[in-house]
């Protein structure tokens, strides 16, 4: 199981600088003549975006084999003229613009990895404004956002009082378990981050609130034997049904919402014999800690029982064992919609001319969010749909929106100079 992470003292005064944000509505600085040369750097180069794209997702990027993508990704971020551009020891690539001393420091990534395992056919497609390929969406374009921001900046040489820093992190799908992002706030950044942007999937949306997930591998055991010639003995597979059982009888809220599934089982050797072994994987979810947890102490609750009641139940053999194994915990956490980063967000939005719908998500932004910190998950302009499956797709009409509402979001909590 994860350990929880801890603020570190000095980010006191990051977190003191966006309670000051917050207490005023956000400034979008679209009247400053090097922003508005900036985004329109922005809209101009779109095709470029869209190129870098391409290439980074031709790049695999398998869970926990995403060093390939990353050092691609140092080479980009250093061709760009950034500061300080490194790989630190989890896998994440950083970089910094420096701005002054004791100003909020505004982090703005994309993820590297994808869901595909090693040897997946990552070509991507081209049919008019649609591109078609494995993480196209999820996440090539959010590392393509982030690059073109740092691009616009440095074209138009915008000068902000915060420091600004671009990243690609690793370890956000599945069981990597958000470990970049965790590393970052633990250990790499700890203590500096005022602001922390996701940039992640299409559209124009915002994800303002974290899921949260605890994920639980759960193998019954025991010495098998005949069906027949050991009737009588505890049997595995009889446990995990009785477990299902109780689990798919827990009762959840509606609000704050609260989800449970068991998504994988597994056992057994033949249809005569009694198995050795029993397994599911199991995923729970919601926005709010406390009803997490409490889901989380019922269904420990009901794995245990069951192992009780199918030791009971027989006579022969010996007894049975169980396992819990973690497979992941994101926390949970929620930002009001006058946080001064869902406001700045959303204002940015309106400076291009659109509305920014919030939604409640798993992201990068997990972390920070259950921390304190001000943190979003932004989608990266287009339009896509396909995620996580072979036939992910990214329609590049209009996605320059997106690059700009990403460039304008950072320049509005960065401040510009």
């Amino acid at each position: 199981m994860q350990h929880p992470v801890r603020i570190a003292a000095p980010a006191l005064a990051a977190l003191l600088a966006a309670s000051s944000l917050a207490a005023q509505a956000p400034r979008v600085p679209d009247g400053d003549p090097r922003v508005r040369q900036a985004l329109e750097h922005a809209r101009a180069t779109e095709a470029q975006t869209v190129e870098e794209q391409i290439a980074i997702c031709q790049i695999e990027a398998p869970p926990f084999k995403e060093a390939r993508r990353a050092e691609d990704y140092r080479r980009r971020l250093e061709a760009l003229g950034l500061r300080n551009v490194r790989i630190d020891s989890v896998g994440n690539v950083i970089a910094e613009r420096p701005g002054e001393p004791g100003a909020p420091v505004v982090v703005i990534s994309g993820h590297l990895d994808t869901v595909f395992p090693e040897g997946t056919d990552v070509a991507v497609k081209r049919e008019g404004t649609v591109l078609r390929g494995p993480g196209i969406g999820d996440d090539c374009r959010g590392l393509a956002v982030v690059l073109a921001v740092a691009r616009a900046m440095e074209q138009a040489q915008v000068r902000t009082r915060g420091t600004v820093m671009f990243v690609g992190t690793v370890g956000e799908e599945g069981a990597g378990n958000l470990r970049g992002v965790r590393h970052l706030f633990q250990r790499e950044l700890a203590g500096r981050v005022g602001y922390f942007i996701s940039v992640d999937g299409t559209g124009l949306g915002l994800t303002k609130d974290a899921v949260g997930s605890h994920r639980y591998s759960v193998t019954y055991r025991g010495p098998g034997g005949h069906s027949y010639g050991d009737f009588g003995a505890p049997n595995p597979v009889h446990a995990l049904g009785r477990a299902i059982a109780r689990i798919s009888d827990l009762q959840v809220p509606s609000d704050p919402r609260v989800t449970f599934s068991v998504g994988i089982v597994e056992g057994g050797t033949s249809v005569n014999s009694i198995a050795m072994t029993a397994r599911m994987d199991v995923d729970m979810r919601s926005v709010s800690a406390p009803a997490l947890d409490s889901l989380d102490n019922r269904f420990q609750a009901a794995i245990r029982q069951a192992l009780e009641e199918e030791n009971a139940r027989w006579s022969q053999g010996d007894r049975l064992t169980m396992t819990v194994d973690t497979i992941g915990i994101r926390p949970a956490g929620a930002q009001g919609d006058d946080a001064a980063i869902v406001q700045a967000a959303r204002a940015a939005g309106r400076s291009l001319g659109f509305d920014v719908p919030a939604i409640a998500s798993s992201t990068d932004a997990n972390i920070p969010i259950a921390l304190g910190i001000p943190a979003v998950t932004i989608d990266g302009g287009g339009r896509g749909g396909g995620a996580h499956s072979l036939g992910e797709w990214f329609d590049t009409a209009d996605s320059h929106l997106g690059t700009q509402w990403a460039l304008l979001f950072v320049l509005t909590l960065a401040g510009v100079r």
